[in-house]
């Protein structure tokens, strides 16, 4: 694509103007490409805060303030506006909106941004409204030009009627008069009793042009003169570039120059091949004085030396110390060691960095805090942040590796296009190698575990200490790191957690699903593990525990009735459950497991219950469960980011940081119940489960319960 294509494809978008909604009215100038590629301001529209497109054409389009990378928010929003505005399903698409940190701001945030499973939770109403005054307007219009009451016309399926008349049209042909009318105030919503939509099982916006190749990603925007940067990292955390020699990567053919760059140098070139050749021909020197280098091994080592070091108070009722001296009890210790962990999307992280005739610069990138990269551009170039546009484009995951606090990929990529020059547009890229070892992981963690249970199934007492990085940069309690923990859904009278914060140069970030993906864990595998202890059943024995938690109980009791639990288990096999609450939704999970021909746990089957409010789309929320559960399962069976001796990181691709194979995926079955309650997430919360439930599941089939992962560690070890 060249950036004539780019221009071209912005004309054909805008073409017919049309009808643009919004909620929150402001002045302001919007609209955007099919393809994805922001179309910034441009006066042929109606300058007004649009989430809602219609085209003489009858199309609708939706403008999405949050990133699309898979997890469904162009057909979530969708759905929400075709319901209001009771369009046809077939009439939808879905762009990314232009970055404004008031108009589009994630209303869970506070600014422009997606993460932590909020997009249809905060959208959810506000969406709707857009739906129904975009309906509203559109009615409005057709009465008056067919000269009858607006409580006459009916809209259906994407055309307005008026019965009494037989006049009938599509939205298009009142798209213009309709943009000109006063939107209502405070448009009605429907009665949920009524959705036509809202539940059903709608295909995906954008499943097309990602399955025939039309769809656009950052990668795809190829303006002329393109030139190509990458840049070479150090292989120690807290490492910075002492001196360097680029004359032999110089030499090859193709490379334009040599930089060095805050993060480290950085490779110019007329092409990827040439700018990878001539980063590999570098030559430079580290200065590891600020490094980390510590192995893992050691790491670990130092981290469970502070579990009996005081700790910052999660939770404390009752008395715990007391609690465990009660005679007649059972008891369980446990120490488990979670590694680093990459998020490896498909997609690795790259920008496009365009000047225009007035200095100003486009930046196209997937981008999931698009408010937060224009800040740190504009910056790093030396301009005003109206003189920088984000544009978000499609992108091949994230799991939270783009959600970085201070934006520290834009502040790479734009520190190297300003010390091109800024003369040519420039592509910044890093390989998968560059990003399995970029750091920015889920922190490694070490749980320590104390609990005590009575003959009867009530747990007593339990004590837990947490020791990792604070992902919020807290020197103080980070809550990031014991959700799921210091809210413990089971009704345990004696509870202690503590929390430990380790300073690191490693640098930390949110993983799919956060503080679960450790927590969750730990406490499913323990409390597995004491109900085994006095040989209760783990369903009925969690469900005992949780009668103060409706929700909880509802999710692990369909999984339950899934999976036939407490029926014959096929010969060398064994099931285990587990049953997590994240981002408000519940998930409940039994898995069947054997010995794989490796010596490591085959999962074959997955059971899976989730709870998440009002199923806005049954098709989405199956995926990302199904989605879900294969990520959490390549990460509890295989995934590990380590430091070798002195520090150095180990991982480099997915030969060594391996996601699950396709035939290793699980048949997995999902059920969602139904609920009236407020939507909820689902990118993240289909994850925190299946790992427990899989470890509970080897534990009852080898007798060896799993104290630390990935799995296939301890089975080779």
């Amino acid at each position: 694509m060249t950036i004539q294509d780019i221009s071209t494809t912005r004309r054909g978008f805008i073409a017919g103007s049309g009808l643009i909604i919004g909620v929150a009215i402001a002045p302001k100038f919007a609209s955007a490409a099919a393809t994805g590629v922001q179309a910034g301001g441009d006066p042929a529209l109606k300058p007004m805060n649009a989430f809602v497109k219609i085209g003489t054409d009858d199309t609708v389009t939706v403008l999405s303030k949050h990133i699309e990378f898979g997890q469904g928010p162009f057909t979530g929003l969708a759905t929400l506006v075709a319901e209001e505005l009771d369009a046809d399903w077939s009439q939808m698409r879905a762009v990314h909106s232009p970055t404004d940190n008031k108009v589009y701001a994630n209303l869970s945030f506070g600014l422009q941004g997606t993460g932590g499973s909020s997009s249809i939770a905060n959208a959810y109403e506000q969406m709707r409204k857009a739906g129904a005054t975009a309906r509203a307007m559109l009615v409005a219009a057709a009465a008056d030009e067919w000269k009858v009451p607006g409580s006459e016309i009916a809209v259906e399926k994407g055309r307005i009627r008026h019965a009494a008349s037989g006049k009938e049209s599509g939205f298009g042909a009142f798209a213009e008069k309709a943009a000109l009318r006063a939107p209502p105030a405070e448009p009605k919503l429907k009665d949920p009793k009524v959705f036509t939509l809202i539940g059903t099982d709608l295909p995906k916006l954008d499943t097309h042009g990602k399955t025939n190749g039309t769809a656009i990603f950052t990668l795809d925007i190829t303006p002329d003169n393109l030139l190509i940067a990458v840049v070479a990292h150090p292989e120690h955390f807290g490492a910075a570039v002492k001196s360097f020699d680029a004359t032999e990567a110089r030499k090859v053919q193709g490379v334009v120059d040599v930089k060095q760059v805050p993060s480290g140098v950085a490779v110019y070139a007329d092409n990827t091949f040439a700018a990878l050749k001539g980063r590999d021909a570098l030559s430079i020197e580290w200065d590891l004085s600020k490094a980390e280098t510590r192995s893992s091994e050691e790491l670990a080592a130092d981290y469970v030396k502070q579990f009996r070091e005081p700790g910052l108070e999660a939770t404390n009722k009752g008395n715990v110390d007391d609690a465990f001296k009660a005679p007649g009890l059972q008891t369980v210790e446990a120490e488990i060691v979670f590694p680093f962990l990459a998020h490896a999307p498909m997609e690795p992280l790259d920008a496009v960095f365009i000047k225009a005739a007035d200095g100003s610069v486009d930046i196209y990138n997937g981008a999931q805090f698009p408010a937060m990269d224009q800040q740190v551009a504009a910056k790093i170039l030396g301009l005003e942040e109206s003189k920088v546009r984000v544009n978000t484009q499609l992108a091949g995951g994230s799991f939270g590796r783009k959600a970085q606090f201070g934006s520290p990929y834009m502040q790479e990529a734009a520190a190297v296009y300003a010390a091109s020059g800024g003369n040519r547009p420039l592509k910044h890229m890093w390989t998968r190698e560059d990003d399995i070892r970029g750091g920015f992981y889920r922190p490694m963690y070490a749980h320590r575990m104390r609990g005590a249970i009575n003959a009867d199934g009530q747990i007593t007492a339990w004590e837990q200490v947490i020791v990792g990085q604070s992902i919020m940069g807290k020197a103080d309690l980070d809550p990031t790191s014991v959700e799921g923990a210091s809210n413990l859904p089971y009704a345990v009278p004696n509870l202690k957690v503590t929390s430990h914060n380790v300073n690191l140069v490693v640098p930390p970030l949110w993983w799919r699903s956060v503080g679960h993906t450790h927590t969750g864990f730990a406490v499913e595998t323990f409390v597995d593990e004491l109900f085994q202890k006095i040989g209760r059943d783990p369903v009925e024995g969690r469900l005992a525990l949780l009668k103060e938690e409706p929700r909880h109980a509802g999710v692990l009791r369909k999984a339950a009735e899934m999976a036939d639990w407490g029926s014959k288990v096929p010969e060398g096999r064994s099931r285990g459950v587990a049953v997590v609450e994240s981002f408000n939704t519940y998930v409940g999970q039994v898995v069947e497991v054997s010995i794989g021909p490796e010596g490591a746990p085959r999962v074959h089957k997955v059971w899976c219950a989730v709870d998440c409010g009002v199923a806005v789309n049954p098709n989405v929320i199956k995926a990302q469960m199904e989605g879900g559960i294969g990520y959490g399962l390549g990460a509890v069976l295989f995934d590990a980011v380590t430091l070798g001796k002195g520090g150095r990181i180990v991982q480099s691709n997915f030969h060594d940081y391996r996601s699950i194979r396709i035939n290793e995926m699980p048949d997995v079955a999902v059920e969602i119940i139904k609920s009236s309650e407020k939507p909820s997430g689902v990118g993240e919360p289909g994850v925190p489960p299946v790992g427990p439930a899989v470890a509970n599941a080897w534990r009852r089939l080898t007798g060896a319960p799993v104290r630390q992962l990935p799995i296939v560690n301890i089975v080779s070890a």
